[in-house]
């Protein structure tokens, strides 16, 4: 639960306990954005780090809703330990600023792709495994210059290049530009993926602390328009429906869902699986991409994880989950700069 300080009840003041509040003198302090390599994932006013559990409700939501099928489709974890013969999830790799680079050559998205070269090291990690006929992304946080690089359907050549589907380039330091509108990325969306992916470090550190992870999720779902809302540049979609969701359009937990008990049982939520839901309500996820029967939460594999108790979130559904309309925080449409909120306190 969240304490407003600036709210004195007047019976307090009756008794004579004053409530001094230097500590504070404009306003609780913002969390801390995320962090990981030495760099902050986007400024701590980007529109990844900003919470919107108290924001409005896109009027489309219960249409968004019951078009994927509401209560009959399964929230589900796209991350775990191992899947098929292979990490599952989207892995990542952080390396030095004087990380060699290497040339990408770009097959299916060239002229939306952010050029090379990128530097990749030889054993970078790929989804799927060096094998899959899957996405393939290749995500690589470079240090000391905080730029972010990812890939698309990337495989390596013999001659020590990389072909990829699709490429581009973030700067973790900045809130834009963002990419040119109807630019994809290596996400349909044209968003990052790395900031909105659940990681296990990033999980234990918010046990330890507030319980929340500072920054909003990235999810799938199996329809979606052919429209993009702000912060996504990008579609991937030939339906016109207006009740499938545009990508970029953000979701949260309701109020009302519980993330203490799970769904139909009298069972507590784990801790873990808490900071997760917790996060839902009060980041909330974006719309990244076109999934199979699931609403689909992205994740890092890591062998830490429990699958078992990642599987449990299967009990909530995409009926726990509303749209929001996160309009109002644009302070301009080519950047990821988020206007200020006031704080709640709704649904800890």
């Amino acid at each position: 639960m969240h304490l407003n300080l600036f709210t004195v009840d007047k019976k307090l003041a009756a008794t004579g306990i004053v409530l001094v509040l230097l500590a504070f003198p404009q306003g609780p302090k913002a969390p801390t954005p995320p962090t990981l390599g030495g760099c902050t994932i986007f400024p701590a006013d980007n529109i990844w780090n900003t919470r919107i559990d108290n924001l409005p409700i896109d009027p489309r939501s219960d249409a968004y809703i019951q078009s994927e099928g509401g209560k009959k489709l399964p929230l589900h974890p796209d991350f775990g330990t191992v899947y098929e013969g292979a990490p599952n999830g989207v892995p990542f790799v952080v390396v030095p600023a004087d990380q060699p680079p290497v040339r990408v050559d770009f097959t299916q998205a060239e002229n939306q792709s952010d050029k090379g070269p990128y530097p990749v090291p030889a054993d970078v990690p790929v989804q799927g495994g060096l094998n899959s006929k899957g996405d393939r992304h290749v995500l690589v946080l470079q240090s000391g210059a905080c730029k972010l690089y990812e890939m698309f359907s990337a495989y390596p050549q013999k001659n020590g290049r990389w072909e990829a589907g699709s490429g581009a380039v973030f700067d973790l330091t900045k809130n834009g530009p963002l990419r040119p509108a109807g630019w994809t990325s290596a996400d349909a969306a044209g968003l990052p993926i790395l900031p909105g992916l659940v990681r296990y470090d990033e999980v234990q550190q918010a046990l330890a602390t507030d319980g929340v992870l500072h920054h909003a999720l990235r999810f799938t779902v199996p329809f979606t328009r052919k429209e993009f809302v702000w912060p996504a540049r990008h579609f991937a979609s030939y339906s016109d429906n207006p009740a499938y969701p545009p990508m970029g359009q953000r979701f949260r937990l309701k109020a009302s869902v519980s993330t203490t008990i799970y769904p139909t049982t009298t069972s507590p939520v784990s801790p873990i699986n808490h900071v997760i839901l917790q996060t839902l309500k009060e980041y909330g996820m974006f719309l990244s991409d076109n999934g199979f029967g699931i609403l689909g939460i992205g994740g890092a594999p890591d062998p830490r994880w429990s699958d078992d108790n990642l599987h449990v979130l299967i009990l909530y559904n995409a009926g726990d989950f509303e749209a929001v309309d996160e309009s109002s925080l644009q302070v301009n449409p080519n950047s990821g700069a988020a206007a200020a909120v006031a704080m709640s306190s709704r649904g800890r």
